[in-house]
């Protein structure tokens, strides 16, 4: 079968691999459409890192080192059921959340299993992925979708990521929630947060983005902090009372910094992105003296089933958030290519295994 194969750096081959067969309790699937994430970009640009295997050291769940089937933002058919798995049957639209846990980690045995302790990514980590014709993966991480397009059906991993954080967050109905950055992930926060009943503002300095933010529905104010004062368009909005609840979506210090100055006392700031450099904070000025409260999100446990119905009851439509559809066998130029070069002008490519 056809399968996108990450080797490492700059280096995804498109080539024929070994069919997986199903085992009791697995389910084999053929993948419809696969996201191209920042994570993917990462390991694209910068070469592998956990919890990415090496070619010498591999993933301890998996055991398998590069190279390894990619994808693991996928939608697909059901095409097989393993000995012992019910709830699904052959033909069933579905999506898998990618996670490899041990199961017997603090975390998981405290049900908190996107914190295990060798965690790893199905279509990162080893043990199949999206970008192949046939994937064959384990009933607990299959769910169905009933009769929600599979194109947008591939947007449910990144919409659980974001399902969790506003709930991590305890963000709750007719509060002003502020999110700085209109990325993938920053305008699927937007969108669950509108869903939920909040009122939203999204601060965004690329033009593109802003327009998406504004365009989509998902802010009802959006703002260019390199030309307007973010915390007094926020105090003016909220007549001086302050966000309850920030959201960074950017993994920028300087955005950390202008999300603390828009929240009143006791509200809180949610990290979602990942920050790749340290970030100096003034304890006392930016909490202490306001009561207010810094947390952080990563992933999603038991957040899918939550992600599907908020999909399908049409509370969050994912279809404007899809900027491309491509084969597989252009995933580096028009793929991986395309989300460096013009990343300011697309929120999520996806890739076809038809």
């Amino acid at each position: 079968m056809k399968a996108a194969m990450y080797y490492g750096k700059e280096d995804i081959r498109v080539e024929e691999v070994e069919e997986p067969e199903t085992r009791p309790g697995t389910v084999k699937i053929a993948p419809a459409f696969n996201g191209i994430c920042g994570s993917d970009l990462h390991l694209y640009h910068d070469g592998p890192i956990p919890p990415a295997p090496s070619a010498d050291q591999p993933h301890p769940l998996s055991n398998e080192t590069l190279p390894v089937v990619m994808g693991h933002e996928f939608s697909g058919v059901v095409e097989e059921l393993g000995e012992g798995v019910d709830g699904l049957e052959v033909g069933d639209r579905v999506v898998v959340e990618p996670l490899m846990v041990d199961g017997t980690c603090p975390a998981c045995q405290a049900g908190k299993y996107n914190l295990c302790e060798q965690m790893g990514f199905i279509g990162i980590s080893g043990l199949g992925g999206g970008l192949s014709e046939r994937t064959v993966v384990d009933r607990r991480w299959v769910h169905p979708v009933g009769d929600l397009p599979l194109d947008q059906a591939a947007l449910i991993e990144p919409l659980a990521v974001a399902v969790h954080a506003v709930k991590h967050a305890g963000a709750e109905e007719g509060q002003t929630a502020v999110v700085g950055g209109a990325g993938p992930i920053g305008l699927l926060v937007a969108a669950v947060l509108k869903a939920k009943g909040l009122r939203v503002i999204v601060s965004e300095m690329s033009t593109a983005r802003r327009e998406k933010a504004r365009d989509t529905g998902v802010a009802d104010v959006v703002v260019d902090p390199a030309k307007e004062d973010l915390a007094e368009v926020v105090r003016t909005d909220t007549e001086g009372r302050g966000a309850e609840v920030a959201f960074d979506a950017a993994g920028v210090g300087a955005v950390v910094t202008q999300l603390l100055d828009v929240l009143g006392p006791g509200g809180r700031l949610e990290i979602v992105a990942i920050h790749t450099k340290p970030y100096e904070l003034d304890i006392t000025a930016g909490l202490t003296m306001q009561d207010r409260v810094m947390g952080a999100s990563i992933g999603y446990a038991n957040d899918h089933v939550e992600a599907i119905e908020l999909a399908r009851s049409g509370a969050v439509d994912l279809e404007p958030f899809i900027t491309g559809r491509i084969l597989v066998d252009d995933i580096v130029e028009q793929g991986f290519r395309q989300l460096i070069d013009n990343k300011e002008h697309e929120v999520k490519i996806l890739v076809s295994m038809r």
